[in-house]
């Protein structure tokens, strides 16, 4: 069970951000999945959380643990530790509001909020926003450097997609601030960037103990922007920054269209180049290609060296399923390893979910991993479905079947016939995509993840009892098709 959970906040940190990880699912476990009754116990920390993920995440989770343990139309329980009726203490909620910046925290029904008004006047504090605003800056500071560890160059898995990126990211820990500056690597979600950042990281403090490396998205960036200007600390910030000699930068593409933050970096950016300082970025795309950016700021990113990084060969793919099954103590023969290598898939996380609801199946089953099972998980998975179909395809056929223009769909008006057509983009982009629940909704006016989970749920559910729908749905993928 740990393993498919582990597998879930992986997505769930893709989809929704780390800061709903943390907040919300770290203390929380899958119990138990009882085969016969297709149904999932989760067991959660407290009532709070409890309440919190019934309201705004049972959809979501539902929709990924499915996929995972290949069981459709999934029952989900929700309990709690018998030992914990207590709500979590005053001064951890506290905290939790200090340092997210999702909008639903602050719209809680007027029972939590009563609930937190209560605890809060317990801690002999007057209100949070009191509290000195160092003390935010310093509680997320000790997160700051916190490299994962399983992400090193010897676990990472070289092939002729992605050579070039890992020799200069090699070279880079080597001799940080001396070659490839700026270094860039891009390519699509799940392919390796990530796990290259972090292997700079980790080796470099491995040669240097006390080389002081920054990690950090671009989300958490911008939001200790934000979070600067608030406070009234943005000569701090970008202190903090400055004083790197390794910056990482995972997903450079997310500063689009914020010029405020964009500003801002490319001071701490000017700063570590003048000093000698490494700075590396990840993108799911090529600087050039990024719209949004200040041309300055794309200049500079197209600077240094540009690596980028594809899908893996079949080749590679075998000796990555067969690294990834001995991490996860797995044994595969040698004829799975070939199917599970031969089928699409459009990243590496893909293929290690592959092996993960392999291993779950089979333990969960008490059979032996084979091809017979091998072939079932990817059938209830529905990869054939996965077609080479791009995002543009599915949102020009949209378009066309409801004589829309394209740039109509990615408007912000809300007229219904564009609503119910951007619902059913979201719901072909989910079934003939592997995009993630936030890619997805880039795609049309920046949507949130749960926005466009709402919307697959809807159609969903439409098709099963409308056949009105079902015959449009069935019109538009054979355009999409076509």
């Amino acid at each position: 069970m740990q393993l498919v959970w582990n597998e879930f906040l992986k997505i769930i940190e893709k989809e929704a951000g780390n800061q709903v990880v943390e907040t919300w699912f770290k203390a929380v476990t899958l119990e138990q999945w009882n085969k016969e009754t297709n149904s999932a116990f989760l067991l959660m920390p407290n009532p709070f959380v409890q309440k919190w993920i019934e309201e705004h995440y049972s959809e979501l989770i539902k929709m990924h643990l499915s996929r995972l343990l290949c069981a459709k139309n999934l029952t989900l329980f929700l309990t709690c530790k018998k030992d914990e009726k207590k709500l979590i203490p005053a001064s951890h909620l506290q905290k939790q509001i200090l340092i997210n910046t999702n909008d639903e925290l602050f719209a809680a029904s007027s029972e939590i909020k009563q609930i937190l008004n209560q605890s809060l006047e317990k801690t002999n504090k007057s209100t949070a926003l009191q509290i000195k605003p160092q003390n935010s800056i310093v509680k997320r500071k000790k997160n700051f450097n916190k490299l994962n560890e399983i992400h090193t160059f010897d676990s990472f898995v070289v092939g002729p997609n992605n050579a070039l990126a890992h020799a200069a990211a090699l070279a880079v820990s080597q001799k940080p601030g001396i070659v490839y500056n700026p270094l860039f690597i891009y390519g699509g979600t799940g392919l390796g960037k990530t796990h290259l950042l972090h292997a700079i990281g980790n080796e470099a403090k491995k040669l240097n103990p006390s080389c002081f490396v920054y990690y950090e998205t671009s989300d958490n960036f911008i939001y200790e922007f934000v979070n600067s200007i608030k406070t009234d600390q943005v000569r701090l910030f970008r202190e903090k920054y400055q004083k790197a000699d390794i910056l990482l930068l995972d997903d450079i593409q997310f500063f689009s269209k914020k010029e405020q933050t964009q500003e801002a970096f490319f001071h701490i950016f000017d700063s570590l180049q003048q000093h000698n300082k490494q700075v590396v970025f990840s993108s799911d795309t090529a600087p050039k290609d990024i719209s949004g950016l200040q041309d300055r700021l794309k200049s500079r990113l197209q600077s240094g060296l540009i690596a980028d990084i594809y899908m893996p060969t079949f080749e590679t793919k075998m000796a990555i399923l067969n690294k990834k099954a001995a991490f996860h103590s797995v044994v595969l023969n040698e004829e799975v390893t070939k199917f599970i290598a031969s089928k699409p898939a459009s990243s590496i996380r893909e293929l290690e979910g592959y092996l993960i609801r392999l291993s779950a199946m089979s333990s969960l089953t008490t059979q032996a991993i084979s091809l017979e099972l091998a072939k079932q998980i990817l059938k209830e998975d529905n990869i054939e479905e996965k077609q080479n179909v791009s995002a543009e395809t599915i949102i020009k056929a949209v378009a066309k079947y409801y004589t829309l223009s394209v740039s109509d769909l990615k408007s912000k008006s809300r007229n219904k016939k564009l609503a119910f057509a951007r619902q059913i983009v979201f719901y072909m982009m989910k079934k003939f995509t592997l995009y993630s629940l936030q890619s997805i909704g880039e795609y049309l006016g920046k949507k949130d993840h749960t926005t466009v989970l709402h919307a697959i749920t809807k159609i969903e559910r439409l098709k099963e009892n409308d056949q009105n729908v079902t015959t449009k749905l069935k019109a538009i993928e054979n355009l999409i098709l076509k």
